[in-house]
């Protein structure tokens, strides 16, 4: 029984990343979950209270993993300055996988506190893993320029997901070039 609960649970999870990554947050309905996973929607209900329950679970199942992906990619870096174009360049990577495309939906959606909560401190988990890379860059506020560094790669992701004229290798690359060399150009 706890094994076909856990295997409904994942089904509904599975169906609102599709569902946000479709179609914004307006497409993460019960009903709709219901469709795609072929429950009742009041079943539905015995798993999640509510959307915003939807969102915390996505985040605490999704977010680690694509903190251990860019936290995989700056170990592997051999500097502190190829750390931050790790740091940069994994993130922007991961704005075409699905799990990411649904945070961003519902992250500009109107969420109760509890759900802003859990997305706040899983990007603040993120700008935590940058902080030492850029010490040893000779910042002297590590933590402050970590938080504009994670500015530099929101505002990318931004500009990807809303598809302009731009192709995302081209917004990558001038995130890097800033990140590393700030707006000299």
């Amino acid at each position: 029984m706890a094994e076909h609960r856990s295997m409904q649970r994942g089904a509904l999870l599975d169906a609102a990343r599709s569902l946000l990554s479709e179609g914004g947050t307006e497409a993460l309905t019960f009903p709709a979950l219901a469709e795609r996973t072929g429950l009742a929607r009041s079943s539905v209900y015995e798993y999640f209270r509510s959307r915003a329950a939807v969102v915390e679970e996505l985040c605490e199942v999704d977010f680690p993993v694509w903190a251990a992906e860019v936290s995989a990619a700056m170990e592997a870096a051999d500097s502190p300055e190829a750390q931050v174009e790790a740091y940069v360049r994994r993130q922007l990577a991961l704005v075409g996988d699905r799990r990411h495309r649904a945070v961003v939906a519902i992250s500009a959606s109107e969420l109760d506190a509890g759900a802003r909560e859990k997305i706040r401190a899983a990007h603040g988990g993120l700008v935590a893993m940058i902080v030492e890379a850029l010490a040893a860059l000779g910042h002297a506020e590590p933590r402050m320029a970590a938080m504009l560094l994670q500015g530099i790669v929101d505002a990318a992701v931004r500009r990807i997901e809303l598809g302009v004229a731009e192709e995302p290798a081209a917004i990558t690359e001038a995130a890097v070039a800033m990140a590393l060399r700030g707006v000299r150009g």
